[in-house]
């Protein structure tokens, strides 16, 4: 049982449940921009977009690279469900170096192709990003 001035996530990739816990707060990026969640927050559903999941536990913070995806809010439970979700620990920054050139070289001709190729420079960005980030 989660105390009320806590919430409960869930935090699920395809392979697996990664998280299922009680936490303080929460950050995660939207489609759109960034959304922060506190205790007593309203209801809602959304898109996830690209970059740095940000969990507050009693015991201190854990961050994670998740790959877009879907958000809910129901009540003291936010439910993450994700294609991929990467600790902190586990980013290389080589390799996301790597996916942002090879994505930047990718030619694209068509609409689909070039949303494609957005998307793929988004992701290996913020991926990248994050990798930076000093903890």
């Amino acid at each position: 049982m989660v105390a009320t001035d806590q919430l409960r996530l869930v935090l699920v990739t395809p392979e697996r449940t990664l998280l299922d816990e009680p936490v303080v707060s929460l950050r995660f990026p939207l489609f759109d921009g960034q959304m922060g969640v506190l205790p007593g927050r309203a209801p809602m559903v959304g898109r996830l977009g690209y970059g740095e999941l940000l969990v507050r536990t009693s015991e201190g913070e854990q961050s994670y690279f998740v790959d877009g995806g879907f958000v809910q809010i129901r009540g003291f439970v936010v439910s993450l469900l994700t294609d991929r979700a990467l600790p902190f620990g586990e980013i290389d920054g080589g390799d996301a170096e790597r996916q942002l050139q090879a994505a930047r070289e990718t030619r694209a001709t068509s609409d689909a192709q070039i949303s494609a190729r957005h998307r793929d420079v988004e992701r290996a960005r913020r991926l990248l990003a994050l990798s930076r980030k000093p903890r």
